[in-house]
């Protein structure tokens, strides 16, 4: 695993290590099951603050990206677990409001590839 993290870019130092990972468990780089390192470890390897490392992973954690093991450890999450079922909940419930909306579904998928376009190219 390798990560850069540009003190001067915009992007705080967590939302940086955040995306890297991110990124490199979605292309394959991350294989489901691969062991992080310790947060202190993460922390001194890229002479970041251990709450900033600890920030990244609960956030990796909360996306359904990596998974906490108790003391055997972090590891990448396996693909499709709570990160696919909570983009399926969030996806429902879009649908939902904008029918209420009487959005067209053109105008819908509009308005989330742009959002989408945005959400990745900040990460970029």
């Amino acid at each position: 695993m390798t990560l850069k993290i540009h003190i001067d870019e915009g992007a705080a130092p967590y939302e940086q290590v955040r995306a890297q990972i991110s990124g490199q468990v979605r292309s394959g780089a991350l294989p489901v099951g691969y062991k992080l390192p310790t947060v202190r470890g993460l922390a001194e390897e890229l002479g970041l603050a251990a709450n900033t490392v600890a920030k990244a992973y609960r956030a990796l954690e909360s996306d359904g990206v990596i998974e906490t093991r108790g003391r055997n450890g972090t590891f990448v999450a396996a693909a499709g677990s709570a990160a696919e079922r909570e983009a399926v909940s969030a996806a429902q419930a879009y649908a939902e409001r904008v029918r209420r909306l009487a959005l067209t579904e053109s105008a819908a998928l509009d308005a989330v590839r742009d959002a989408l376009r945005a959400a990745y190219d900040e990460g970029a």
